[in-house]
């Protein structure tokens, strides 16, 4: 058995929460059975079947049930506290009307045991549903034995008890057998055996007490980590195509594309965070995204069920720099050969289908014929303008407004700093893999290759006067002065010197009319005439852009500049974090909220990077 296929089996084995559809919902694997958590309320119409994190913000409906009474009926507010990776323990609390839970899980050996609390309820009680389920067409079956249910596949039986006697409510829209409860009181839920409350709470206190001994581990960033593999932990799912088990952004995106997406640079990062301490995860979302690649040889835009892909687009190339860093950290070479082909070919594509004249790099999107079934985005800019802003990463950045496309070569008319920087550290890093492999020949050419273009770099993109690398307009051969974090990718370059790159940090990173302030870092500068829209990357903060800034200074004497960006990231996502349990999408740049802008998913895994900051800052990701 190759060695992916076994990190992969180990993760695909036991009760974990797979089901994307509510953060409720337990599932043993490989079977797929599982259990429904479910609350039907008296007061209102219907049942809560489902619920996610951050589905009562995201979806822009008014918390205020006396306005909108109906509006919600469906729309349960979920604060997420805790979620080992193992799904040894979780926790989150629960509010639907007049009802608020509190929800605690753990495992007891090869058992799931339940603990469902109320905190407040309506004057009739509220019922807890537990709802038998078999997924994805694994064949498995359900029945109701008395006040049990059972839950078969082959030779696996699993006998469900709860803790309160069935109080045998009829009228629930479910089409498999179920048990009810009165949650006038906590009522248990187990496998394998009944269990009293006693012994529920037994088995919950001593996997919570793993749980936060780990996360002690991390000290002063206790919290921080906590924010970052809490999010990391509930939005994995199972993905039934390739057997393996995903991260996605999050839970409310997959529903929203019908099962499940995946994005380029995001579940790369997404494994960089996850390998910190969950090396078999973070591989398999490594390996996932990297043979989503399309036909042409790119890692897509997108990935999701059935062969949804950007045909036209990539993403920005961090592949390979976040495999680097994972072999670095855990030295296990068959992961770099797992990749590395792959790799290879998507670094060739970008040169042979993203050059400009004088050398450098733009963005782009290319035409293709031919629909493979999705009607909201496989079009959508397409061979256009915005096509090439989509591939950037920073859908809507003012960067890109009002840039020419080139139909013919099928890029902006942009040479893009940014681009080209991440371009540079993806042909060292895949140089470095290429040599650990032992292909000196590929090492020297990816090397000649990136030697090429940071000479070209300085030669066409430094503007002296200014004090930055900037975008150049290929068809005018004009600087664009619209800033982003994206300039500072030219600091991944090996011939950026100290003395520019210290003048880029003083004269831009340090101003507070374009970058610096309370928090940082913007998506485009403070003084930009887009800036006050705050819409997406209209001046919201992004993690990746602080994280990617973060490590192309990495090989400078800033320790001042390192330094800001792990106390700002920390205390960024630490105040959403505290306040409300939400690891943002992005932020306020002015007050550091990511509430306040309904295009800000709540729970959306790269908030973590800022977590990820302060934690390698400190020397947390080189521990093992």
């Amino acid at each position: 058995m190759k060695a992916y296929e076994q990190h992969k089996k180990s993760l695909m084995n036991g009760w974990q929460t797979w089901n994307s559809r509510s953060v409720l919902s337990h599932v043993m694997m490989p079977e797929g059975l599982g259990i429904n958590l479910g609350l039907k309320d008296y007061k209102e119409p219907g049942l809560l079947d489902a619920a996610l994190i951050g589905s009562d913000v995201v979806s822009g409906r008014s918390k205020d049930v006396e306005a909108q009474p109906h509006a919600m009926a469906q729309a349960a507010s979920v604060t997420p506290y805790a979620h080992a990776y193992d799904n040894s323990f979780t926790e989150l609390k629960l509010e639907w009307f007049d009802n608020t839970l509190n929800v605690k899980t753990a495992l007891d050996g090869g058992d799931l045991v339940m603990l469902v609390t109320p905190l407040k309820q309506p004057k009739k009680p509220s019922s807890l549903i537990v709802n038998g389920v078999s997924l994805w067409n694994k064949g498995g079956t359900v029945e109701k034995a008395g006040e049990t249910l059972l839950l078969k596949k082959g030779e696996k039986e699993i006998t469900v008890y709860m803790t309160a006697p069935d109080n045998g409510e009829l009228f629930v829209n479910t089409t498999t057998p179920y048990l009810s409860a009165s949650l006038s009181e906590p009522v248990g839920v187990s496998t394998g055996k009944p269990r009293t409350i006693a012994e529920i709470e037994a088995a919950i206190a001593v996997q919570q007490k793993k749980w936060a001994d780990n996360k002690a581990k991390y000290g002063e960033l206790a919290e921080a980590y906590n924010a970052m593999q809490t999010c990391q932990a509930w939005d994995t799912v199972y993905n039934p195509q390739s057997d393996a088990p995903i991260t996605t952004v999050s839970r409310i995106w997959n529903n929203n594309w019908g099962g499940y997406v995946l994005f380029c640079w995001d579940t790369y990062f997404a494994a960089l965070m996850q390998s910190i301490d969950n090396k078999d995860l973070a591989y398999c979302n490594a390996i996932e995204i990297t043979r989503s690649h399309t036909d042409r040889g790119f890692v897509p835009n997108y990935a999701a069920q059935n062969n949804f892909k950007s045909f036209d687009r990539s993403q920005p190339p961090v592949g390979s720099m976040t495999c680097l860093m994972m072999y670095n950290k855990f030295k296990e070479k068959w992961f770099l050969e797992e990749v590395y082909d792959d790799l290879l070919v998507w670094n060739q594509w970008y040169i042979d289908n993203r050059s400009t004249k004088h050398g450098l790099m733009a963005w782009g999107s290319d035409p293709y014929e031919g629909t493979t079934g999705h009607n909201l985005e496989e079009h959508y800019g397409v061979h256009e303008r915005f096509g090439g802003a989509l591939e950037s990463g920073m859908d809507n950045s003012p960067m890109y407004d009002e840039i020419p496309f080139d139909k013919e070569r099928n890029i902006l008319l942009l040479e893009d700093v940014g681009l080209v920087g991440l371009y540079i550290n993806d042909c060292h890093c895949l140089a470095e893999i290429a040599k650990i492999l032992g292909h000196d020949d590929k090492a020297a050419e990816l090397e000649a290759r990136a030697s090429k273009l940071e000479d070209n770099m300085e030669k066409v993109l430094w503007n002296e006067e200014f004090g930055m690398y900037l975008n150049r307009r290929e068809d005018t051969g004009k600087f664009e002065y619209r800033l982003s974090p994206y300039h500072f990718h030219a600091l991944f370059s090996h011939k950026v010197s100290e003395e520019h790159a210290r003048r880029m940090m003083d004269e831009h990173f340090y101003n507070p009319k374009e970058f610096w302030g309370e928090y940082i870092l913007p998506s485009i500068a403070r003084n930009d005439p887009s800036f006050p829209k705050q819409t997406y990357w209209q001046g919201r903060i992004w993690a990746p852009h602080n994280l990617l800034v973060y490590l192309a200074v990495q090989r400078y004497p800033f320790d001042d500049v390192k330094e800001a960006l792990a106390e700002k990231s920390e205390n960024l996502i630490l105040k959403e974090w505290l306040e409300h349990g939400h690891v943002h999408e992005n932020y306020d740049p002015d007050t550091g909220e990511g509430c306040n802008n309904p295009r800000s998913d709540p729970f959306y895994h790269w908030g973590g990077l800022l977590s990820f900051i302060a934690l390698h800052k400190k020397g947390y990701y080189n521990q093992n």
